[in-house]
């Protein structure tokens, strides 16, 4: 009997460490075995991990970072992150090449002779990343599909991609693109490639400088030259980045001496009526260019080493909020700068740049106010300018938004169609870009400390597989429905026993959090810094993080308020009734495509009665089931209920709401109790109130 026993426990543990390692990234995945390849190995300790899933640290002279972004696949999204991922896979992700032109089989990113611009690299800078997330099958099929014409076709000089159309600019996307694949699969084929590339950039970057938006987005071509710089050594590559700097806008003197203070007009910035766009001023305030150039100066101060360009984003960030920002987290532009009115509309497409300029940000960083700001973004302003089940997007979001269609705004430079939620509504470089925002956000939640641990730099369920100390493989899984809730549940199962620091991203407004290891509280846990646990842990071991979810007001145009809780915003639920109607743009529209406009049937102008700051005990809040669709004015899986009276001299201009009139205000009209949902699951809603007197 004891002989047995024994025999039992020894398969049990067996059983255990096949489980464990199997969740772990060292293990070869589908996508290696279809490619052949593993990488490059290193042993950890126990197994051999392929290089391409181990953590990349800059190389001299490059400056050591606080935080480095793991690869690929480390981190795999759960519960209502997993669903949401689930639900653009099943939406316009993984069926939008089946009947758009622009991305169908005769793109010319495939080998046709269709699109040969920017489409085809954005749609895979999303595609990857969602692919390999969830381990699908079909989608991994498409990615591999898409970029293994480009990794098949380059060629001897080094140039890649369609010939017929040589901008730079695309290109610089597919740096992005190719990275993410050798992260995902290690396929020997992407650094030669790249490589190759670069040599043929450099020798053709003096007779061939960087004009129109690749001047503007010289940033992405950097990123991908210290990606590649620190997997090679390669010199060269720094001298390529260089050139960039050279040829590319000066976004830190722009900024150094920002004129652009209030709403741009096309009168301002030289725009003829067909809205070229191929000004010098107005490429500089296009909304989705400062969403992209905000992480320029800071990757560029790695080469240069000068804290004038470390510095340069974050004043970048703050000019933005102080005369462009918004209730959502964003800056305003429709298509350009657009002043501090809430009813100013953003872009998707500088929605998705700005989180990942974020991302890149806080890694060089390790500022936790830009994280706090990151979750911002990714949980109100990019679920809000989609319909629940991701069909279909926004052109233009509004945080005050009372109606969503044709009707002509009061945009900077943008059309009637902007407003619509639609497949293709006003242009179509939203409806390729839209598909980085929540796959990279899930992969960018936790980083590799400095100091070889691991950081969670935003929350929300996943299961982290990486390695720390010497490659010791290591699985973190979080259980948690934050934002919607406040308590982390997070389960450590190293490998073996291992010494590292665990850091824990305390919001600045979680003022009272707590962490408890294994029970045992820890002490001084400050809002606004990363929280640093160290010490051994082992198997099992359980770290339980409270943030609480108090009510807040923040202040906004003319002293509006809006309401917050934790990183969520919230908004007045308007009735809405939405009908499918007939694109202008793509007509006739692909059957497959749905266009929507959305009328109110409830009032929207109201003022609330909350007192400035703390709002706690002037707000009731109702917690209801996380659903499928969380992101809908019916699934809300929380509500706030306010009260609030009617401003009646707070009316429609130009088909949005007028400006909030200057708070506090006078209004007679009768108390009532109104219902407030997350900013990204109202489709219509104010979000900037005035405030009661």
């Amino acid at each position: 009997m004891l002989h047995q026993l024994k025999i039992a426990r020894f398969v049990a543990c067996i059983l255990m460490l096949t489980t464990l390692f199997a969740a772990l990234p060292f293990c070869t995945t589908n996508a290696q075995r279809r490619t052949g390849t593993r990488g490059i190995t290193r042993n950890t300790g126990a197994l051999a991990a392929p290089a391409h899933l181990l953590v990349v640290r800059n190389r001299a002279p490059l400056p050591a970072l606080p935080l480095y972004p793991l690869p690929l696949t480390s981190v795999k999204p759960r519960g209502w992150l997993r669903r949401q991922l689930q639900i653009q896979a099943e939406g316009v992700t993984g069926k939008i090449d089946e009947f758009w032109k622009d991305l169908n089989a005769n793109s010319a990113w495939l080998g046709g002779t269709g699109e040969d611009w920017e489409r085809g690299p954005y749609y895979m800078d999303g595609l990857v990343p969602l692919a390999y997330l969830l381990d699908d099958p079909k989608l991994i099929a498409k990615a591999n599909k898409w970029v293994g014409w480009t990794l098949a076709n380059g060629r001897a000089d080094g140039y890649l991609g369609p010939a017929k159309n040589d901008a730079w600019w695309s290109r610089m996307i597919m740096l992005k693109v190719l990275a993410q694949h050798y992260e995902a699969t290690g396929d020997k084929r992407v650094i030669p490639l790249m490589s190759r590339y670069a040599e043929y950039h450099l020798a053709k970057a003096k007779s061939k400088p960087l004009t129109e938006w690749a001047k503007y987005r010289w940033g992405d071509e950097v990123l991908g030259m210290i990606w590649l710089y620190n997997r090679t050594g390669d010199t060269k590559l720094l001298e390529l980045a260089r050139v960039m700097h050279e040829q590319g806008f000066d976004w830190r003197g722009f900024f150094d001496d920002f004129k652009f203070r209030e709403k741009t007009t096309k009168e301002m910035l030289g725009l003829n009526k067909q809205l070229s766009n191929n000004t010098e001023v107005a490429l500089s305030v296009h909304g989705v260019n400062n969403g992209m150039a905000l992480k320029t100066e800071t990757l560029w101060s790695q080469i240069s080493n000068d804290t004038g360009d470390r510095e340069a984003s974050l004043k970048m960030l703050d000019t933005l909020e102080r005369y462009h920002g918004l209730p959502n987290g964003m800056f305003s532009g429709d298509e350009h700068l657009a002043g501090t009115n809430p009813s100013q509309g953003v872009e998707t497409c500088a929605v998705v740049e700005a989180m990942f300029s974020l991302e890149q940000l806080i890694s060089i960083t390790g500022d936790t106010a830009l994280a706090d700001r990151l979750e911002k973004m990714a949980f109100n302003a990019l679920p809000g300018a989609f319909t629940g089940d991701m069909s279909a997007h926004q052109y233009d979001q509004q945080p005050n938004q009372i109606r969503s269609d044709r009707a002509p705004r009061q945009w900077s430079t943008n059309g009637d169609e902007s407003n619509v939620f639609g497949f293709e509504p006003w242009f179509g470089c939203c409806t390729a870009n839209l598909h980085q925002g929540f796959p990279k956000f899930a992969a960018h939640l936790w980083m590799a400390t400095g100091d070889d641990g691991l950081a969670a730099v935003a929350y929300a369920p996943n299961q982290v597989n990486t390695f720390v100390k010497n490659n010791i493989p290591v699985s973190i899984t979080e259980d948690t429905e934050y934002p919607f809730r406040p308590t982390i549940n997070l389960t450590v199962n190293p490998a073996r026993a291992v010494a590292f620091p665990l850091a824990l991203r305390i919001p600045a407004w979680a003022e009272g959090a707590t962490i408890n290891v294994n029970g045992e509280p820890q002490s001084g846990v400050k809002a606004g810094t990363f929280h640093r646990v160290a010490r051994t842990w082992r198997r099992g071991d359980r770290v339980k993080l409270t943030l609480p979810l108090r009510t807040r007001t923040s202040t906004w145009m003319n002293d509006s308020i809006a309401v917050e809780r934790g990183p969520l915003i919230f908004s007045l639920r308007i009735g809405e009734d939405m009908r499918r109607t007939t694109a202008k743009m793509n007509n006739p529209a692909p059957p497959q495509a749905a266009d929507y406009e959305i009328k109110p049937t409830t009032p929207w102008n109201y003022g609330l009665m909350l007192p400035a700051g703390d709002t706690e005990g002037a707000v009731e809040v109702v917690n209801k089931p996380i659903g499928n669709y969380p992101f809908t004015a019916a699934g809300a899986p929380v509500e706030l209920r306010v009260k609030a009276r009617r401003v009646p001299g707070w009316e429609v201009e130009m088909n949005s709401a007028g400006a909030p009139p200057q708070s506090p205000v006078e209004s007679r009209e009768p108390v009532e109790t109104v219902t407030l949902i997350p900013y990204g699951a109202a489709k219509l809603r104010i979000t900037a109130f005035p405030r009661i007197k």
